[in-house]
């Protein structure tokens, strides 16, 4: 286990890395500190090669993250210009990290922990996990997080999040049916169903789950033509290293008629 001060850092045998949110005393409310060393924790996935897939998970009973610390200042430049979005430093997309990564959302997920479910490649949540959006509540404008909640839900679920604000909590059923999340359980089942969807991706070779990773996600930057033309190439040199790790390991090789 990697020492770290907000967050818990550990690895598997097989080939996971676990990543815990661990202030619970102000419901995993990230500050400088706790985004430093996310960003920290991305590049240690990246480096290292052992780690296969992500399961990005919160300790305590209440909140799997309220946002932002308010009680803390951020630290920004005095320099308006130079201000950076602290959700750059919470991003494994950002720190171009591609091994996918399993979220498991449970209690109170609000404001800018929608960062971390937003960037997560599979989102499952337990049943007592409701999600919203503070921001506007405080009469403050909601313009980042609503951005990539659009790509998971659509345009008239992400505005009625970010206008409602406090007042309309999204349940673990409703989660569900917007596909913000695509399993609900049981939150005692929580980490350890999230932990089985990781190894299950990591079984499989790490340069084709990466590269599907890459590809779809850098497909909503590209118009559709591109976006298939860029998918094409990651084919090109993924399939072959893919194709070659599935022989090095003894394991059947895949039904041409699926490649």
């Amino acid at each position: 286990m990697t020492d770290y001060g907000t967050i818990l850092y550990e690895t598997s045998d097989d080939h996971v890395a676990t990543i815990t949110l661990n202030r619970p005393d102000v419901l995993n409310a990230f500050d400088r500190q706790m985004c430093e060393e996310m960003r920290s924790a991305w590049r240690q996935v990246k480096a290292d090669a052992s780690v296969h897939a992500v399961v990005l998970r919160a300790a305590g009973d209440r909140a799997f993250c309220a946002g932002l610390d308010m009680k803390k200042p951020y630290g920004q430049p005095d320099d308006v210009w130079n201000h950076e979005d602290p959700g750059e430093l919470l991003s494994p997309k950002w720190q171009q990290v591609w091994k996918p990564v399993v979220c498991a959302v449970h209690g109170i997920c609000t404001a800018g922990a929608f960062y971390l479910v937003n960037e997560a490649d599979i989102v499952i949540c337990s049943d007592d996990a409701t999600f919203f959006d503070s921001h506007v509540t405080y009469g403050l404008v909601s313009a980042l997080e609503p951005v990539g909640l659009m790509r998971k839900v659509g345009l008239a679920e992400t505005l009625r999040i970010a206008l409602t604000g406090n007042d309309e909590r999204v349940t673990a059923e409703t989660a569900l049916r917007i596909s913000l999340v695509t399993e609900v359980v049981a939150r005692d089942q929580l980490w350890t169903r999230a932990h089985e969807i990781a190894a299950a991706i990591a079984r499989k070779p790490t340069s084709a789950t990466q590269g599907t990773v890459r590809a779809i996600w850098e497909s909503l930057d590209r118009p559709y033509r591109a976006a298939l033309q860029q998918g094409l190439i990651y084919t090109r040199i993924g399939n072959p290293i893919g194709s070659a790790e599935v022989a090095e390991t003894g394991a059947d090789r895949p039904d041409p008629r699926f490649r």
